[in-house]
Parts: structure tokens; C-alpha cells; sequence
């Protein structure tokens, strides 16, 4: 269960990213509103999966689903540039979180 919390929890801070964009430096009600809520939901998935998962294993995956997340949401909807080094750099965020489910120690304590 740890692992479908940590995995809410990553598509969660997408979630608030995007909001905090649309908040526009806090100046706007509702995205503000929306990121504060969205970041809380996320670090209590977060806090809960960290009850079974190693501290670094848990806060590199959530970052790496949220920062990879962020940016296909950026180029998708925002229209942020694409590029093949950013990709490339997305591919081994996304490597690096393989590597860390899959290494001894990696998956509970």
C-alpha cells in the first residue's frame, strides 16, 4: 500500500505544480487555494508511505514522478519548450526512480 500511496502522492504534486503556475506568485484565490490543498493531500500520502518506505527511497520517487510529471505537463498544456536534452534529462530522472525501486533496500525497511 505504501508504494500506491507514494505513487498518489508524486501525481499529486504535479497536480499542485501546476496549480502554483496558474496561481500566479499567490496573487490569484482559487489556484492558491488549490496548490495549498493539493500539497497537503500529497505530503500526508507522503508521510504515510514513508512509514514503510526508506526516507530516501520515498522522497526521490515522489520528487522524480513530480518534476517528470511537471514537465510533460508544462509541454503539454503550458507550452513550454521541447527539446531532445530535456527529454533526454526527463529519461534519467525516470531511470534514476527504476533504479531505486529495483535496488536492495530500496523497497521497504
Amino acid at each position: 500500500m505504501a508504494w500506491v500511496y507514494l505513487l498518489i502522492a508524486g501525481l499529486l504534486e504535479i497536480v499542485w505544480a501546476y496549480f502554483m503556475k496558474q496561481s500566479d506568485g499567490f496573487t490569484r484565490l482559487w489556484p492558491s487555494v488549490a496548490t495549498i490543498g493539493f500539497m497537503i493531500v500529497s505530503f500526508a500520502l507522503l508521510s504515510l508511505a514513508m512509514k514503510n518506505l526508506p526516507m530516501g527511497t520515498a522522497y526521490v520517487v515522489w520528487t522524480g514522478i513530480g518534476a517528470v510529471g511537471a514537465f510533460a505537463v508544462g509541454v503539454m498544456f503550458l507550452g513550454e519548450h521541447l527539446s531532445p536534452m530535456r527529454v533526454f534529462a526527463a529519461l534519467l530522472v525516470l531511470a534514476g526512480l527504476v533504479i531505486f525501486k529495483l535496488a536492495p533496500g530500496g523497497a521497504a525497511h
